[in-house]
C-alpha cells in the first residue's frame, strides 16, 4: 500500500544522504517534495500541514545542520514524524471482567465479518483467549451463515443462529452464553449499510447501551482513500469509536487514509489485514510501518513470521545440516515450502533492509508468482535418490521430471543450476565454520543508525540466533546458511 510514497520519500531523502553539508535552504527544498508526495499519498491537507511543520522546525535547527551526518539526522526527524503521525500501537483492550464485548462497526463491504473471524483468530492464536462470534447483521443475505462458516472451518466459537431475532436480543443472548460457558471476549458483528444514516447509527447506539462494549473496532478499506477518513470522523462523533480496523493493506491504495486516521479521529489503528487469507490479520506497529514507508525494512516481523511458519526443531536440525556444509535437493524443498508459508517474495523482501531497490527490480520483470510453485513441482517429480544425489540427473531423467511435472527441460535445468550455484556457496560457507550469511557481519556505522537508516542486525532482541545477533537459523535464505531463495534476479549467477 505504501509502495508509491516510500518511492518519493526515498528519491527525496536520498539527495539529502548524498550531500556533505546542508543549508537551510536544501531542507526547505526537500521539505516541499515530501509535502507533495504526502499530498499525493492521499494523506488529508490538515494532517500534511502539521507534518511539514514539526518536521521543517526540527530539521533546520542547528543540531541538524552542523551536524556529522546532517542527512541521516533530517531522515531520523522524518521517520520520528511519520511514527507520530500514525500514533502509539495498542493492542485490543481485554482487560475487563470476561466475556468482554468488542462491537464491530462500518459500512457495508468494508469487511467487517470476514475481520471479525480474522481478529477471532488472532486473539485464540497469539493471545490464547477464548472468543465467541455472533452475526447482528439480519439484513444482508446469508451474512450470519457467512460469519458461520467462517467459524466452523476455523474452530471459533459462534453463537447459533435463531431466524427472526433482533439484533439487540441477539447481542443480548451473546454475552448471556459467553458468561455461561466461559468464554474471554464476545466479538458482535453489526449490520452495515452503503452509506452512514441514522436508522444504521441508532440501531448500533442501541446495541451498544446494552451491551457496553469495552472496544468498538471500526472496520474500514484502505482502498476507499479520504473518504474512509470522513466514515471514520462520522461514527466517532455519532457512536464513538476506541480503534481502527484497517482491510485491504495489501492493495495497491495510496496510504494516505492510514496515515491520516490517527490525527483525524484521535482513535488507534489497532488491527491491519495484510491478505485475504484468515490468518492475515496483524496488530499495528507505527514504528514498523514508518521503518517500511523510508525503505529500512521490517526485520522484526520478519523474524516473528518466520518464528510462526518454522518449527524450532526443524529449523535446528536444517542449521546443523549446512553449517556441515551439507545441502540436497530435499532440504532446498523444505525451504521452498517455508518459503510459500511466509507469503510471497516481493512481500518477503519489503521487510528487509534497503532491498527496496531489488524489490522493485522485481516487479519490473515481471517475475512468475507461481515461480516457487512450479520449482516445488520439479523437485517432487524426482525419486528419492534424485533428491538425495542430484548428479544422477542426466538428459533422459530431464525428459522424465519435466514430463511429470508439466513443465519443459529447461525449466528443470535452470533449476538444478541455482541449487548447483547455492551448494556450492553452502559447502564454502562450512568450511569458513559461518552459522549464517550475517553471522560474521560487522557492526553498523553508529551515524547511520543514529539516523535511522537501517536496523542495527547485531542488536537484534533476545533469543535471536544465527551468529552475532544475526537472523535465525531456520529462515530460508537469510540465516543458517540457506541462500537467497532461487528465482531472485541477479542472485545465484556467477559474474
Amino acid at each position: 500500500m505504501f509502495e508509491g510514497l516510500s518511492d518519493r520519500l526515498g528519491g527525496v531523502l536520498d539527495k539529502l544522504r548524498k550531500r556533505g553539508a546542508l543549508k537551510e535552504s536544501d531542507v526547505k527544498e526537500a521539505m516541499r517534495e515530501v509535502r507533495v508526495a504526502l499530498l499525493e499519498a492521499d494523506v488529508a491537507l490538515p494532517v500534511v500541514k502539521t507534518f511539514i511543520s514539526n518536521a521543517t522546525e526540527r530539521a533546520v535547527g542547528a543540531d541538524v545542520l552542523r551536524s556529522v551526518t546532517p542527512g541521516q539526522m533530517v531522515v531520523k526527524i522524518v521517520h520520528d514524524e511519520l511514527k507520530n503521525m500514525l500514533g502509539e500501537g495498542e493492542e485490543i483492550n481485554l482487560a475487563s471482567t470476561p466475556p468482554v464485548p468488542i462491537l464491530m462497526v462500518g459500512l457495508q463491504g468494508s469487511g467487517k465479518t470476514t475481520s471479525s473471524a480474522k481478529i477471532a483468530l488472532n486473539l485464540t492464536k497469539k493471545r490464547n483467549k477464548k472468543v465467541l462470534l455472533a452475526s447482528l447483521d439480519i439484513y444482508r443475505p446469508a451474512a450470519q451463515q457467512q460469519l458461520k462458516v467462517l467459524a466452523d472451518d476455523n474452530g471459533l466459537g459462534i453463537l447459533p443462529i435463531v431466524m427472526g431475532e433482533k439484533p439487540v436480543s441477539i447481542a443480548k443472548r451473546a454475552m448471556d452464553t459467553g458468561r455461561k460457558e466461559g468464554y474471554d471476549a464476545v466479538i458482535l458483528d453489526t449490520a452495515g449499510r452503503l452509506h452512514i444514516d441514522m436508522e444504521l447509527m441508532s440501531e448500533v447506539a442501541q446495541i451498544r447501551d446494552a451491551v457496553n462494549p469495552v472496544e468498538t473496532l471500526l472496520v474500514t478499506d484502505a482502498m476507499t482513500g479520504q473518504d474512509s477518513v470522513n466514515v471514520a470522523k462520522e461514527f466517532a462523533d455519532k457512536v464513538g469509536i476506541t480503534g481502527i480496523v484497517l482491510t485491504r493493506v495489501d492493495g495497491d491504495a495510496r496510504g494516505g487514509a492510514a496515515l491520516s486516521m490517527r490525527q483525524i479521529t484521535g482513535c488507534p489503528i489497532k488491527m491491519i489485514g495484510i491478505g485475504e487469507k484468515i490468518d492475515e490479520m496483524e496488530a499495528f506497529h507505527p514504528d514498523r510501518i514508518a521503518n517500511r514507508i523510508l525503505g529500512m525494512g521490517d526485520v522484526v516481523s520478519l523474524v516473528e513470521k518466520a518464528a510462526e511458519n518454522i518449527k524450532a526443531e526443524d529449523a535446528e536440525k536444517m542449521a546443523k545440516k549446512l553449517r556441515k556444509g551439507q545441502f540436497d535437493l530435499n532440504d532446498l524443498l523444505a525451504q521452498l515450502k517455508q518459503l510459500q508459508k511466509m507469503g510471497d517474495l516481493s512481500g518477503i523482501m519489503g521487510m528487509l533492509p534497503g532491498m527496496g531497490a531489488l524489490k522493485k527490480q522485481m516487479s519490473q520483470t515481471k517475475l512468475d508468482p507461481k515461480l516457487l510453485t512450479h520449482q516445488e513441482a520439479i523437485i517432487l517429480s524426482m525419486t528419492p535418490k534424485e533428491r538425495e544425489n542430484p548428479a544422477l540427473i542426466k538428459a533422459s531423467r530431464k525428459k522424465r521430471i519435466a514430463a511429470g511435472c508439466g513443465l519443459s527441460v529447461q525449466d528443470v535445468n535452470k533449476l538444478l543450476k541455482q541449487y548447483q550455484t547455492m551448494s556450492t556457496m553452502i559447502k564454502k560457507m562450512g568450511k569458513m565454520g559461518k552459522k549464517g550469511l550475517f553471522g560474521g557481519m560487522p557492526k553498523m556505522d553508529p551515524a547511520m543508525l543514529e539516523g535511522g537508516d537501517m536496523p542495527d542486525l547485531n542488536n537484534l532482541p533476545k533469543g535471536f540466533t544465527g551468529g552475532g545477533g544475526g537472523l535465525p537459523p531456520g529462515l530460508p535464505g537469510l540465516g543458517g546458511g540457506g541462500g537467497l531463495p532461487p528465482g531472485f534476479p541477479g542472485f545465484g549467477k556467477k559474474k
